[in-house]
């Protein structure tokens, strides 16, 4: 699939779903890393990570659009656009767009930090590092150190 192919995928769901018309642009971002897709306020345009429609196929790829159109008309319409709107809620649910898309890596894929708890013996996977003279053991307020 390439971007006039998204393109036309995007006008034809939002008038077979919402009933209105995308005025805007869709193209794919190949550089979205953890999420699915964005609709972009400022240009009302729609952003889709194509490693989704690499990894999930087609019928992830129409989920996610069906989710930033949700954004895109409420936001246009003056309505509550957010994920913690009512309306959005409202709309995602009529429309059957899901909240969240899959993830293409899992957690412990991603972790590059390990630490562990000089008292309790308690380990902790992280993706960023963390400063250990600030940050304790959740537990048992113990001194943290890096293993990995």
């Amino acid at each position: 699939m390439n971007n006039e192919e998204l393109q036309k995928l995007t006008e034809s769901i939002s008038m077979n779903e919402f009933n209105k018309k995308f005025k805007h642009k869709a193209y794919f971002n190949n550089r979205l890393r953890t999420t699915g897709g964005r609709y972009l306020l400022k240009s009302h345009n729609i952003e889709i990570n194509n490693k989704q429609f690499e990894v999930f196929g087609r019928k992830a790829v129409i989920d996610i659009i069906k989710h930033e159109l949700c954004h895109y008309h409420l936001h246009l319409e003056g309505k509550g656009y957010m994920h913690r709107d009512k309306d959005f809620k409202n709309l995602s649910k009529m429309t059957g767009a899901p909240r969240y898309c899959s993830t293409i890596t899992k957690y412990e894929d991603r972790v590059k930090h390990i630490y562990k708890c000089n008292y309790c013996g308690k380990q902790f996977k992280r993706i960023r590092k963390v400063n250990t003279q600030k940050m304790v053991c959740g537990f048992c307020k113990g001194k943290l150190f890096e293993i990995y």
